[in-house]
């Protein structure tokens, strides 16, 4: 059984009854999504942090304040460490869990008009789950990043359309405009939600038994590098 965690709840979710409204960048609301996971469940086998985002204004490292760098790291780095640090114990006393961190190719590649802090919180977020993951693997606890590129998730379509709409030209050519500002695609293509998903189901899966520690690139070949 699942439960999801969100600020708002999804439209369509098909089980609302497993939803808990709460803002993860706060400590407040984390602990309001531990009590119920203790409160239903009493333990998780799996934990996957996808929080993320960037509302910086644009203009570089001088536009951003101390307001804004707290912001971004309470949203992008400590929501995770907090989830883990309430729930990954339980998992410890059970010797068996696997958490996933969904990070960034910004943090190998930040964009530093706008979205700097956000990059460096993923790296940290990077940094953070290697260690968690060589402190918890001998205890039988698994912990892995994604870091995904371009994914055309809504968000990202709504950008594509803002961008249509304020250059006068059509979602296609705005698309290719974001993946240019990237470097390119050589896929051709963003990544798709489900992608995303496929992707962490497997790693969370005993097909990955083997596998912790370790960061996933899924961003349609745009790091010049691995």
């Amino acid at each position: 059984m699942m439960r999801l965690a969100a600020r708002r709840l999804p439209d369509g979710y098909p089980h609302p009854e497993l939803f808990v409204a709460a803002d993860v960048s706060t400590p407040s609301g984390t602990d309001v999504v531990i009590g119920r996971v203790a409160e239903q469940f009493g333990f998780v086998d799996i934990l996957v942090n996808t929080v993320g985002g960037c509302d910086a204004p644009t203009g570089g490292f001088a536009a951003l304040t101390d307001e804004q760098w707290l912001r971004d790291l309470n949203l992008n780095l400590l929501g995770a460490v907090r989830l883990d640090r309430g729930l990954v114990p339980v998992m410890i006393e059970r010797r068996s869990g696997a958490v996933v961190h969904v990070t960034s190719i910004q943090r190998r590649k930040p964009q530093y008009e706008s979205t700097l802090a956000y990059a460096a919180a993923k790296a940290a977020l990077t940094i953070y789950s290697k260690g968690l993951a060589n402190e918890v693997a001998p205890l039988g606890v698994r912990v892995n990043t994604v870091a995904p590129g371009f994914v055309e998730t809504d968000g990202a379509s709504g950008l594509i359309d803002t961008i249509a709409e304020g250059s006068h030209i059509d979602r296609p050519a705005a698309r290719a405009e974001i993946m240019k500002s990237l470097g390119g695609i050589p896929l051709g293509r963003p990544a798709q939600p489900a992608e995303v998903a496929e992707l962490i189901a497997f790693l969370v899966s005993d097909r990955a038994a083997a596998i912790t520690g370790a960061e996933h690139v899924i961003d349609g070949g745009t790091l010049p590098t691995t």
